[in-house]
């Protein structure tokens, strides 16, 4: 079903409810749990849509592979205290089947859905140290589990 401001095609999951369509400008929250910090996680980070061709409010829609914004996609820095020198690591997302429509028609890729919390993965590439005197210690937590989910304000386009 599609709604005023959305020109859409979609294939559904049967067994799925009606769920908002993820856009450009949406959010995706990453929470780390601690004592893990990942400074540019500690906030939403807006999300880029590349559906050019399904326009949500004239912003483009949110399509497999859209979920790890270009903010986040590269190494990041993080603590985990008492291992306070800064380490390195990138994040990985898992959706689940109810946070994505089966394909859209127009891109064969499946579009976003808010959907509910899904998991994310900080893989550890240069382990935080914890300085002490005989030297430094590395943290010897190389993935750190996390939850995600998608921040949408989008009222007037759902899938289902």
């Amino acid at each position: 079903m599609c709604f005023r401001g959305v020109m859409c095609v979609f294939a559904w999951r049967s067994e799925t409810v009606a769920d908002f369509l993820i856009k450009t400008g949406d959010m995706i929250q990453i929470t780390v749990p601690p004592p893990a910090v990942v400074p540019q996680l500690t906030a939403p980070v807006p999300l880029v849509g590349t559906g050019t061709t399904l326009l949500i409010n004239n912003q483009p829609v949110c399509v497999q592979g859209d979920e790890l914004p270009p903010a986040i996609k590269g190494p990041l820095m993080y603590t985990a205290p008492p291992f306070v020198t800064p380490g390195m690591g990138s994040l990985t997302i898992m959706l689940m089947p109810n946070n994505m429509t089966m394909t859209t028609t127009t891109s064969h890729k499946p579009a976003l859905l808010k959907g509910a919390t899904f998991q994310a993965m900080f893989n550890v590439s240069a382990p935080a140290m914890q300085p002490t005197p005989a030297g430094p210690v590395p943290d010897p937590v190389m993935v750190k589990p996390c939850q995600a989910q998608f921040i949408t304000t989008t009222v007037n386009a759902k899938a289902g």
